[in-house]
């Protein structure tokens, strides 16, 4: 959905454009011959059918990336490191335009890109009560508002204010059309290097495997399980798409009258991540876990005091509470089907022009929260790593991701898109836990002091991402305010769940 007066200023930027630089064709190993690169080359390459999904209506959805700096950023060096760096990926210098000669289908030509467009430095005054309102405000006003379709479709915003958690703060809107957000996030991260050695780039943890070998642990068992697992998972997908919605909450779409385009509020609290890994370590299970068990714990606080406030307020306690039974309460995960193609791929390519495997290539997670209070906070991790468990033990995303690709071929990206849009809305809200680097970094040689990953444009009043970075973790939350008016009781409601399941486990000295 579209503010009023956008759609119009959309529907004139997606004109036909000319241009006489050649076209920069995704990497995508196509065996294509020299010749058809050639016609590619002259005409512009076409956007992929899961891009071209990002531009319907119902999912026009940006990424947001908001990044605390420790010192003020210096315009004219960011501005000169963009050009020998982001301007060097052909997705950032491209344009999306109509194509005429393929019923209206959208396709990406190069252009020349004036980084005075790119790059918006608001006037700002540093003599506000309120530095922190003033940057949520802003922020939240991106919401308001599309990128326009003549020029590449992501801006970096540069304010210079002080708040309480950062000497200034850039902000990074990128159209989610050009590309997945761990392949956005990891982009960002290639134009960073470390402090302690400045022309090191970032590491990230090495994932572990968890899931034991079947060859060891039984494989026919392990097979059926896998098979059975996905079986249900894609009926209850299919089952969503068509009919099964979460049950009305306070948290759902369903609760606010009206509807239609509104814009977000993103507010961000950062705790730390040696106390996640206290729990982590004590309990003998993952950081996914525990930061799903806070989640858990932190909705279940919230919905009780909501709930209290349209009747008799019953407690807080497991046996006496405010929720009610038997709530159905879903998060949609959004996964990269594809890995990433990492950081230093990423940092190869716009250095050496090499090749980085690049695109839109998502599948879709359902991951139930069993919503209620627990009188032993330990049962919030529990349930979750249980739940966790079994979608490892299945490939959902896989087929979902098949199921909207064979819709796309099928009947088009309008139809595919309703049907992806028809699955969110019909759950209550977007999860998703990205790894960041494990020390300091600089942006362009701004030493940062924060990531918070976002999104705006989907239908979820909701959605809960959580980033480390070094020793932190920050989980950012992009609300409906119809929906969630008080962001940040939540965000305390998941502080201080933290707090209680991290006393619980150093309590009974599981560490």
């Amino acid at each position: 959905m579209e503010p009023v007066g956008d759609q119009d200023s959309r529907q004139q930027a997606l004109r036909p454009i000319q241009t006489k630089r050649s076209a920069a064709r995704e990497v995508e190993g196509d065996g294509k011959n020299p010749e058809d690169i050639k016609e590619e080359e002259e005409e512009g390459e076409a956007l992929s059918p899961v891009g071209r999904i990002f531009h319907e209506t119902c999912f026009n959805v940006y990424v947001i990336a908001i990044a605390g700096c420790k010192t003020r950023i210096n315009v004219d060096v960011v501005k000169a490191n963009l050009e020998h760096t982001l301007l060097k990926h052909p997705r950032f210098s491209s344009l999306q335009v109509k194509d005429v000669k393929k019923d209206g289908g959208m396709k990406w030509v190069p252009t020349k890109v004036d980084l005075d467009k790119q790059i918006i430095i608001p006037s700002l005054h540093h003599t506000i009560s309120s530095p922190d309102k003033m940057v949520e405000d802003y922020i939240s006003n991106l919401s308001k508002t599309y990128i326009d379709y003549s020029k590449p479709l992501w801006e970096l915003h540069i304010l210079n204010i002080k708040t309480s958690d950062a000497e200034s703060v850039a902000v990074f809107r990128i159209h989610h059309s050009l590309g997945d957000g761990m392949s956005l996030m990891s982009l960002v991260l290639a134009c960073s290097r470390q402090i302690s050695n400045p022309k090191a780039l970032p590491t990230l943890p090495v994932k572990k495997t968890s899931n034991p070998d079947p060859v060891n642990s039984g494989r026919i068992w392990w097979t059926i399980r896998l098979v059975w697992n996905t079986i249900i998972d894609v009926l209850m997908f299919l089952a969503t798409t068509l009919f099964l919605k979460d049950t009305m909450t306070p948290l759902s779409n369903g609760w606010k009258k009206g509807g239609g385009h509104v814009p977000r509020r993103f507010v961000y609290r950062t705790v730390s991540l040696d106390d996640i890994k206290l729990i982590k370590n004590g309990m003998k299970t993952t950081i996914n876990d525990v930061v799903m068990g806070v989640s858990l714990a932190g909705l279940s606080r919230y919905l009780n005091r909501r709930y209290g406030e349209t009747k008799e307020d019953k407690g807080a306690t497991q046996k006496k509470n405010n929720l009610p039974k038997n709530i159905r309460l879903r998060a949609t995960l959004i996964m990269n089907i594809r890995p990433s193609p990492g950081i230093h791929a990423l940092a190869e390519m716009m250095e050496k022009g090499s090749k980085a495997k690049w695109g839109n290539w998502i599948g879709s997670m359902l991951l139930p929260f069993a919503i209620a209070l627990y009188d032993d906070p330990l049962d919030y991790v529990r349930q979750t790593k249980a739940t966790i468990d079994r979608k490892k033990h299945s490939h959902e995303a896989m087929i979902s991701y098949f199921i909207i690709k064979t819709v796309l071929k099928l009947f088009g990206a309008k139809v595919a898109a309703f049907l992806y849009h028809r699955v969110m809305n019909h759950t209550t809200m977007c999860f998703s836990n990205i790894v960041g680097p494990m020390e300091e970094i600089g942006f362009y040689g701004h030493p940062m002091a924060f990531l918070a990953p976002s999104v705006y444009g989907q239908p979820h009043g909701l959605m809960i991402h959580f980033q480390s970075y070094i020793n932190k973790m920050t989980f950012v939350l992009s609300v409906d305010e119809e929906i969630i008016p008080d962001p940040n009781r939540l965000c305390d409601d998941l502080e201080e769940s933290l707090k209680f399941i991290k006393d619980a486990v150093v309590a009974r000295r599981l560490v």
